[in-house]
């Protein structure tokens, strides 16, 4: 048997004799509050699930389908969402620190104000996200932000090589020790590319 319980009240809110989550049907399943952490969800459909405030900390969500699903507020730190499908979600003020979202798909999901120091977000598709939040130290390498609001976000220190941010919004980011080795910033050209050389005089005309 398995019980899902509210992580402050002990309120069972979920319940099954399966031995495993994976024998049940979870989309649209109503876990606000729930008590996750650690758990393993991997490749479960939770896609329009509510997990509000449920603390997912250390939790294993790769491939998970947690399309248009409700994150609001919830504890997703140190956890495993490689390849988790994201789209449409709402994560507003969740916390995704040093949690791997690798080659994960955010695609229009919000995720204003969300905490993402230290997040492992390569090669993540963040095209169209919102993505007014703290993304501190966080490794963007080669992610798609085409489209993306980052508009006053802090990407102090965090690693944007090769990542493409045409059309992408940047006003008022924060972006001291930010890297930017072949990124392509919002107008389609790319950052940290040295121009060639100048020829010397002599050989202006040659």
């Amino acid at each position: 048997m398995i019980e899902i319980k509210h992580k402050d009240s002990g309120q069972v809110l979920f319940s099954t004799e399966a031995d495993s989550l994976a024998e049940e049907k979870l989309d649209g399943v109503s876990l606000a509050g729930a008590d996750l952490a650690g758990a393993d969800l991997a490749g479960l459909d939770l896609q329009r699930a509510d997990l509000r405030r449920a603390d997912l900390t250390g939790a294993n969500l790769e491939g998970c389908n947690l399309q248009s699903a409700l994150l609001t507020e919830a504890l997703v730190s140190d956890a495993n969402l490689m390849k988790a499908d994201l789209i449409d979600a709402a994560c507003q003020h969740a916390t995704f620190r040093d949690s791997k979202l690798t080659q994960a798909h955010l695609r229009y999901a919000k995720l204003q104000n969300c905490d993402f120091t230290g997040a492992d977000l390569r090669e993540t598709d963040l095209t169209m996200t919102d993505l007014r939040c703290n993304l501190n130290d966080a490794i963007l390498v080669k992610a798609d932000l085409q489209g993306a609001d980052l508009t006053g976000a802090n990407l102090t220190g965090a690693d944007l090589s090769e990542a493409n941010l045409k059309e992408a919004k940047l006003a008022g980011a924060q972006m001291q020790r930010t890297k930017m080795t072949g990124t392509i910033g919002p107008t389609g050209k790319a950052f940290g590319v040295k121009p060639p050389p100048p020829k010397p005089w002599w050989k202006v005309w040659a």
